[in-house]
């Protein structure tokens, strides 16, 4: 295995002048940092990070804190936030705080004390709680808004508006949302657009839940639509899978007797029978947006904030009301 000194030979520098290129490179004439770097690719030599960490006051570490991992909104951001660390040469820790307030305190804070800064992916702490996170240690915060703290939003709020109004031009005057999970920041954005739209149209909307986010409990919400729901819009992919089969059961078809739409399109939505209208939510660009915002702020740049927008996919689940 090479070592430091290897390159420095290599690159005919001193030991001193190798780890200053590799460690503190706006130390080093560009020539000379361009002749060591090539020298640690010939001999696939790696930077100790606890070197590194000793050197400039930085791990190369970013810490990741998610609600959980069963939902599928989580995988591609978490695999977004790992291929832009894997870009800046960082490497991601992965946290799951199981939507307890709690546990996403305690682990924000030890991340804190291993890596340069950490991501919070839709946290469920209080806006107090979060900005002593982010007094502690460098916070990005992932589609959640608090003051002026460095955020990264998806618009799904905006999105679901835009669902809504897709709906009430096909005539639905009767809708219904199944909301979730409680306590959700973006849930709360997407009721209020929601809400505010029908309203404006003279239309009715009716919010069922909060509810967890899962399949089953999809599959229970559909006995809770009421009959003269014409278009029901979920909280995401996996409710709205649930829900399909919950309607199916009833006796209730997609599209002639109830439009089903999803807010999210994070599962094979496209392939069901019928397949369903979806938000298509850049969840994988948050995660890599985060972690770059991240790294910026880390690096001594003002913290700045994101919102990346949805777009509607009509598909043939959603359909005119065989009454109005």
């Amino acid at each position: 295995m090479a070592t430091l000194a290897d390159v420095a030979r290599e690159a005919g520098v001193s030991k001193a002048t190798a780890s200053r290129a590799l460690t503190r490179p706006d130390m080093v004439a560009a020539a000379t940092r361009e002749r060591v770097t090539a020298a640690a690719g010939r001999l696939g030599f790696h930077a100790n990070r606890s070197a590194r960490a000793l050197t400039t006051g930085r791990t190369g570490m970013v810490g990741l804190v998610v609600p959980t991992l069963a939902n599928p909104f989580f995988a591609p951001l978490v695999l977004g936030a790992q291929r832009a660390a894997e870009e800046a040469d960082a490497h991601v820790l992965l946290s799951v705080s199981e939507y307890d307030p709690g546990r996403e305190a305690a682990l924000t804070d030890r991340l804190g004390e291993q890596a340069d800064g950490v991501v919070m992916v839709a946290p469920v702490g209080s806006d107090a709680e979060l900005r002593e996170r982010a007094r502690r240690s460098p916070v990005v915060l992932v589609d959640r808004r608090v003051g002026r703290l460095p955020a990264v939003v998806l618009d799904t709020a905006a999105g679901a508006a835009e669902m809504v109004g897709h709906l009430l031009e096909l005539g639905h005057r009767r809708l219904a949302y199944v909301a979730g999970p409680p306590g959700s920041w973006a849930d709360e954005g997407r009721r209020a657009a929601m809400t505010e739209r029908v309203a404006a149209a003279g239309a009715r909307l009716t919010v069922l839940g909060p509810v967890t986010p899962t399949f089953d409990t999809g599959i229970a919400t559909a006995a809770e639509v009421p009959h003269e729901v014409t278009a029901v819009l979920a909280f995401n992919s996996l409710v709205t899978l649930g829900l399909l089969h919950g309607l199916r059961a009833a006796g209730r078809r997609v599209p002639e007797d109830v439009s089903v739409a999803a807010g999210d399109d994070l599962t094979a939505l496209g392939a069901t029978d019928p397949a369903v209208t979806a938000l298509e939510v850049p969840v994988e660009e948050a995660g890599a947006v985060a972690v770059q915002r991240l790294l910026e702020l880390c690096a001594g740049a003002a913290g700045r904030s994101t919102t990346l927008t949805t777009r509607t996919v009509l598909r043939a689940s959603t359909a005119a009301p065989r009454r109005a």
